[in-house]
């Protein structure tokens, strides 16, 4: 059976793994208080589309594989059974999500055993990040893992920077004959990076149960990359690298959150192409909301960007009961609900969380400001947060700041002296 051709796998019987373990260091700080795949993007947490994706193609079955108090806090709270995922996409028969007993693992490897020895999976799993969002055929995935008879497929994408990437070595039949993982650029054997992606068959049971994954097991460390792809490999087992054909984006960083956010903002995600409130009068822009209010508020925004009292540039997304004042300009950006963006204010190629207050004449320029803060700001005292700075959940900027680059944790009071602990 050539790859692409129907495959006997059913995709409503895979069941999906999601590894989410560690601080997210490098997304810091909006990471501070909430796992990575509950980020906000696009008015909705970053895990939200990769499920979107695979759900519209035929999944049914989630793991959330969450390691401490945080990740699984934010994961079971805004997800819980999947009932209202379901319910909001109109997914049915309806998604089931089940959680990683309270097991400390020790990496994304490790996360998959503990999952699939505790629910007793004996199907073929599916692995993803939760801070990747991705287009993938899974159909063709499926027959390509099948056809090769693979012990794991891992998908893969070319990338022009191989810094902090995994790194595949393959043959002409896509079979992984070396993979090291973070190499320097000298080192790396090709430009296929790890999507982070892993179509894993059955028989990963036995490979678990082997002297030396125990002894990594035991010295605290099962990471796909680090440890159980290059076993794989070295130890003779069928691994196969699958280019993917779809878009994918690594929001591991802020630099890279607001790449995926202006990408996918540009039709850039087949899973995601419309947000929801699309309007009439300006097809690159969304504002959310169904209710009477929302509605009536979407007419009002409408009505001052048709008479040029906001001014909007590209694809923007504005979400339920928003206020946006006269001489606003957006451009490329995304506001979430509840928040409000005041007189001859600018936002340009960023991310405002909500129920955030931004105030007059406040310039934010490629920065993302936490949910529940409050940027002040003045005609006498403009206050501008720029170049990639990172605003946490409910800080508070005194008017007249300039922010460059700047890393602000939660719950602060920033001033011209520096910042503080809010009271």
């Amino acid at each position: 059976m050539a790859a692409g051709t129907k495959t006997d796998y059913d995709p409503g019987s895979l069941v999906t793994i999601i590894p989410i373990g560690g601080e997210a260091k490098r997304l810091l700080p909006l990471t501070a208080e909430v796992a990575k795949p509950c980020i906000r993007l696009l008015n909705r947490p970053i895990v939200e589309m990769s499920l979107l994706s695979l759900t519209s193609q035929g999944v049914r079955n989630f793991i959330f594989g969450v390691k401490g108090y945080t990740n699984y806090r934010s994961l079971y709270d805004y997800f819980q059974s999947g009932v209202d995922f379901s319910a909001r996409y109109k997914v049915d028969p309806p998604v089931h999500i089940k959680y990683q007993p309270n097991v400390e693992d020790c990496g994304s490897a490790d996360s998959a055993r503990i999952n699939i020895e505790y629910y007793d999976i004996e199907k073929p799993v599916l692995v993803i990040q939760g801070d990747n969002i991705l287009d993938v055929d899974l159909e063709d995935l499926l027959a390509f893992h099948q056809d090769r008879r693979a012990f794991m497929t891992i998908g893969l994408v070319p990338v022009t920077d191989v810094t902090g990437y995994g790194i595949a070595d393959t043959d002409k039949d896509m079979r992984i004959s070396r993979f090291v993982e973070k190499p320097s650029p000298n080192e790396a054997p090709s430009n296929l990076a790890n999507a982070g992606l892993y179509l894993i068959s059955p028989s990963i049971r036995k490979i678990f149960k082997e002297k030396t994954i125990q002894e990594k097991i035991r010295n605290k460390r099962l990471d796909f990359g680090y440890d159980l792809i290059p076993y794989a490999v070295d130890a003779g087992r069928q691994v196969f690298g699958y280019v993917l054909k779809g878009t994918w984006y690594d929001v591991g960083t802020p630099e890279r959150y607001l790449e995926a956010m202006k990408a996918i903002l540009h039709g850039q995600l087949k899973a995601l192409p419309d947000f929801g409130g699309k309007t009439s009068g300006n097809p690159a822009v969304w504002i959310q909301g169904e209710s009477i209010e929302s509605i009536r508020t979407k007419e009002e925004i409408m009505r001052k960007i048709t008479s040029g009292k906001i001014q909007v540039e590209g694809p923007v997304l504005i979400g339920r009961h928003c206020r946006i004042s006269d001489g606003a300009r957006i451009v490329e950006s995304c506001i979430d609900n509840y928040s409000q963006i005041g007189k001859n204010a600018v936002v340009e190629s960023s991310a405002v969380m909500d129920r955030v207050i931004v105030e007059d004449k406040a310039e934010i320029r490629q920065s993302i400001i936490g949910r529940h803060s409050t940027i002040k700001s003045s005609k006498t005292k403009p206050t501008k947060i720029l170049q990639t700075s990172v605003l946490a959940d409910d800080v508070t900027v005194e008017a007249g700041c300039k922010l460059v680059s700047a890393r602000i944790y939660p719950h602060k009071y920033v001033s011209e002296f520096g910042y503080t602990d809010k009271q």
